[in-house]
């Protein structure tokens, strides 16, 4: 009787999986990264005043999140974070990596350790084709030419901007000046020296450079008959603002969204030859998000408060869709998850379970696996809170003063505060999405209880934030 329940209770196990998988095939994994683009800045996310239809189907024909989170307001530790699924300060990576001399004064690491636990290595390892294509900025930018190249992390290929070691693409600019002429230049060319071979493109087509050369990539595995997995990370929507001259706008914000639909026009053709190839279609997950909330006069973030850099929902929720005909439950097609709280660390255990891959039990991940909400089969939450921490360089950003130092998410509860606890504010999400009730007053026992666990969680992190 006990072999028959354990060889039943195998059989349940694969049976669980089964629906993941295209016939026998791993499923492929495409992470579209943008740079800077603000929660409500998709049409599907209530932008009115520009269109992104090739990103908003991908929403239709898929899964839309709500309440995703990246795990820093600012790139740099962003990136970290949906690369390892660990907390960012864990590898001294907390803002973005500039100058050599201004990363050691900010306490930070100038590059991402190599031993980190890459999610493209441990698919890599596995047998997956694995591909970077757009910007990197982990390591290699301004003077530091000694970082490792994006290779040495576990991708078989790369091709960066000029915030990464490797081979890369480099902008052209075309801009109009106050009288209607038309001024050419070039940007960061000094990145030249960061690697081999450089291409100069014009800067408003950048994004569909790297698309071209992802799709060159994913028909290279095609032949090789490898599952691949592919960051498409592009420039695009960062400042400074350089779309077709024919879409020129006389407002930073005019700019912006002309950049964005050019953006979007061309990441078109990435989803139109996943979705019109069969084999593709049917075993492949797109997942699309931003990397921190939008710059000034630039992005939005609908009602939400604050922008890039900061701790508040404006700086550190981000619009993700997950996109995969064949990966997702046929129910959720189309489907707008408003409920389920996670971030980018918990992509990474969450895609490897998708792709069959047992977690090692020696990397010790931040995230956890939420597979099950990002194919649309649950509208849980993680378990475990959500820890933020600001940027050391951003105190005072965007016009606001004296920010607060820590936040923590757990429930419908936000709780912000500096690093000794003080100054707390407690917020309601769910009745105020926008934070402009704070509540710690009315509710001092949640105050500080969630004090007492975001100040341990930063105590836990120091140490590795200052090199012990």
């Amino acid at each position: 009787m006990l072999i028959i329940r354990v060889i039943s209770a195998l059989v349940a196990v694969c049976a669980s999986f089964a629906p993941m998988f295209a016939g026998e095939s791993r499923p492929n994994v495409v992470l579209v990264f943008i740079d800077d683009m603000g929660w409500a800045d998709l049409s599907s996310f209530g932008n009115t005043d520009a269109e992104t239809p090739n990103i908003d189907r991908l929403a239709s024909e898929g899964i839309a999140f709500d309440q995703f989170y990246v795990n820093a307001p600012i790139c740099s530790p962003s990136r970290v974070a949906i690369s390892t699924g660990q907390y960012p300060q864990r590898w001294r990576i907390t803002s973005y990596l500039a100058h050599r001399k201004k990363n050691a004064e900010r306490g930070q690491a100038q590059w991402l350790d190599p031993k980190a636990p890459m999610l493209a290595r441990t698919l890599k390892q596995a047998g997956y084709a694995t591909g970077h294509f757009g910007k990197w900025h982990m390591g290699g930018q301004r003077d530091v030419a000694d970082a490792p190249a994006i290779t040495a992390y576990g991708f078989d290929q790369s091709l960066t901007n000029f915030e990464g070691m490797g081979p890369k693409l480099l902008p052209l600019t075309r801009s109009l000046d106050k009288q209607g002429n038309v001024k050419e230049g070039r940007i960061w060319a000094d990145a030249e020296r960061l690697g081999e071979p450089v291409t100069w493109m014009q800067r408003s087509e950048i994004t569909g450079g790297f698309v071209d050369a992802a799709l060159a990539f994913i028909d290279q595995s095609i032949e090789e008959d490898k599952p691949f997995y592919v960051n498409v990370w592009p420039d695009d929507v960062h400042s400074p603002f350089y779309p077709p001259i024919k879409k020129w706008g006389p407002t930073k914000r005019d700019l912006y969204l002309s950049v964005l639909e050019e953006m979007d026009r061309q990441l078109g053709k990435l989803f139109d030859r996943i979705r019109s190839d069969k084999r593709l279609r049917d075993n492949t997950l797109v997942l699309f998000c931003s990397d921190n909330g939008p710059e000034l006069n630039a992005g939005r973030a609908g009602e939400l408060k604050g922008y890039k850099t900061h701790l508040y929902e404006g700086g550190i929720r981000s619009p993700l869709i997950a996109w995969g005909p064949g990966l997702i439950a046929a129910d959720a097609s189309g489907n707008r998850n408003t409920g389920s709280v996670f971030s980018a660390i918990d992509l990474v255990p969450s895609v490897l379970t998708i792709a069959g891959i047992e977690s090692d039990a020696k990397r010790r991940y931040d995230g956890e696996d939420v597979h099950q909400i990002l194919l649309g089969r649950s509208a849980a939450s993680r378990v475990a809170p959500l820890y933020f921490s600001r940027p050391p360089d951003r105190k005072n950003y965007y016009g606001l003063k004296d920010l607060p130092d820590l936040a923590v998410r757990e429930g419908k509860w936000k709780l912000l505060c500096d690093y000794d606890g003080g100054r707390s504010e407690l917020f309601d999400l769910d009745a105020d999405a926008g934070e402009t009730r704070d509540l710690s007053a009315k509710h001092p026992e949640v105050t500080k209880g969630l004090v007492s666990k975001v100040t341990a969680w930063y105590r836990e992190v120091v140490p590795a934030l200052e090199g012990e």
